[in-house]
C-alpha cells in the first residue's frame, strides 16, 4: 500500500495513555479530521508501544492518513509506520532513512533555527517543525520561535509543522506566515469535546476573505 503523503492542516498528537486500548479510543474518532498522527506516548513501556504502534497503523490506515512515531525510527519500523520524527538527539536522518527506506517520512524539529531546517532539507527530511510559537503544557521549556521563522524558510521547499501552545485564536496567523501543518496534543485531547477542537483548528485553515 503506498505511503500517504503529508498534506495542509492538522498534525495530530497522541497524549499518554495507560494502554494500547485506551489511546485508540480516544485518537479513533480524530483521525477523519487529522491531515497525519505522531505516536508520542511517553507512558506505556516497549511492549504495549509496540502494539499501540500497530493498531494505530491499522487505523490510519484506515483513515488514509500517514502514522509518524516520534522519536525512535527502530519502533517506526517495527510497527510499519510511515514515518519518524527526529529531535535533536534522536539520531541522524541518514542513520533513520537507511533504516526505514526511502519511501518513509522523515520530519525534524527544528525549534527556533532556520539553519537547521537548511540542514535538515539537505540530509533529505520530508518535512520540519518549528516552535514552540507559544508556552505549552508539553514542554513548558521549549525554545521559543517567532512567525517570522515560517516566512524566512519558505525557500526550503518542505512542508512546515506550527507547534507549541497552539490554539483555534492563536493559529491563524501561524498558517498566514507559512505553516503547512499545526501540531496539537492538549489542544484537542484535553478539550471537553476534542472533535469539536479538532473542527476549529481546521477552520484556521481557511481562506477568511469571502
Amino acid at each position: 500500500m503506498p505511503i500517504p503523503r503529508l498534506r495542509r492542516g492538522l498534525y495530530l498528537i497522541t497524549p499518554d495513555a495507560r494502554d494500547a486500548d485506551a489511546l485508540l479510543a480516544r485518537v479513533r474518532p480524530l483521525l477523519p479530521l487529522a491531515a497525519c498522527l505522531q505516536l508520542r506516548c511517553k507512558s506505556m513501556d516497549a511492549t504495549a508501544l509496540r502494539l499501540a504502534g500497530t493498531r494505530l497503523r491499522a487505523a490510519c490506515r484506515e483513515a488514509g492518513i500517514p502514522l509518524i512515531v516520534n522519536d525512535d525510527p527502530q519502533l517506526a519500523a517495527q510497527v510499519d509506520a510511515d514515518g519518524v520524527h527526529l529531535g535533536e538527539h534522536d539520531g541522524g536522518i541518514a542513520a533513520a532513512r537507511a533504516m526505514l527506506g526511502p519511501g518513509r517520512l522523515i520530519g525534524a524539529s527544528c525549534y527556533d533555527s532556520l539553519q537547521r531546517a537548511r540542514s535538515a532539507a539537505a540530509a533529505g527530511a520530508d518535512y520540519v517543525a518549528f516552535g514552540a510559537f507559544h508556552p505549552s503544557p508539553s514542554k513548558p521549556g521549549a525554545r521559543r520561535a517567532s512567525p517570522d521563522l515560517l516566512r524566512d524558510s519558505a525557500g526550503i521547499g518542505l512542508p512546515r509543522v506550527a507547534i507549541g501552545g497552539i490554539t483555534p485564536d492563536n493559529a491563524r496567523p501561524l498558517v498566514a506566515a507559512g505553516a503547512e501543518l499545526i501540531a496539537v496534543i492538549s489542544g484537542v485531547f484535553d478539550a471537553p469535546d476534542p472533535v469539536a477542537a479538532a473542527r476549529a483548528y481546521l477552520t484556521c485553515f481557511e481562506d477568511p476573505t469571502p
